[in-house]
C-alpha cells in the first residue's frame, strides 16, 4: 500500500504528517526548517521522506480566507506545490483547503494543556495532521 503525505507550508517551517499504510489515520512526522527568502524550501527533504515511505500522494494545505479568496499564504502553498510537482512528476500533488487547521491544532494542544513553548514546537506538524486527516476522511478526496 502507498501512503499519503500532508504538508502545512509556512514561511519558516513545513509541518509534515504521514498516513498509515491503509490511509485511515494521519500521524505527525516532523517539522522541516525552511528559508523561503533565500530559496531553501526543504524540497530535497520532502523527496527523501516521500521515497522512504512509499508516498504516492502529497496533500499541501491551501489556506483560504473565509470568503474563499486566496491571499499571500495561499500563494505560497501554490508555489510550493509547483516546486514539488517539478521535483516529483510521478507523485500526485494536491492542494487541500486547510481553513482553520492551525486553529484546530492550537485548540487541541490547548485542551491537552501543552505549554506555550511546546505548542510552538509542534503546531506546524499538528496542523499537517489536521490537513491530512481532513483529506483522508473525505470520501471525494482527490476528485
Amino acid at each position: 500500500m502507498t501512503r499519503t503525505l500532508g504538508l502545512d507550508v509556512g514561511t519558516k517551517t513545513v509541518g509534515v504528517a504521514l498516513s498509515d499504510a491503509l490511509g485511515w489515520t494521519a500521524q505527525g512526522l516532523t517539522t522541516l526548517k525552511i528559508d523561503s527568502e533565500n530559496g531553501h524550501f526543504g524540497i530535497d527533504e520532502v523527496v527523501k521522506i516521500t521515497e522512504e515511505n512509499d508516498v504516492s500522494t502529497i496533500v499541501v494545505g491551501l489556506p483560504k480566507h473565509m470568503n474563499n479568496s486566496i491571499g499571500e499564504s495561499g500563494e505560497r502553498s501554490i508555489h510550493y506545490s509547483k516546486l514539488l510537482e517539478n521535483s516529483m512528476p510521478d507523485v500526485k500533488i494536491l492542494l487541500w483547503d486547510e481553513r482553520l487547521s492551525t486553529a484546530g491544532a492550537e485548540r487541541t494542544l490547548l485542551e491537552a494543556d501543552v505549554s506555550r513553548k511546546k505548542r510552538k514546537a509542534v503546531i506546524d506538524k499538528m496542523a499537517a495532521v489536521f490537513i491530512l486527516q481532513g483529506f483522508l476522511d473525505n470520501p471525494a478526496k482527490g476528485e
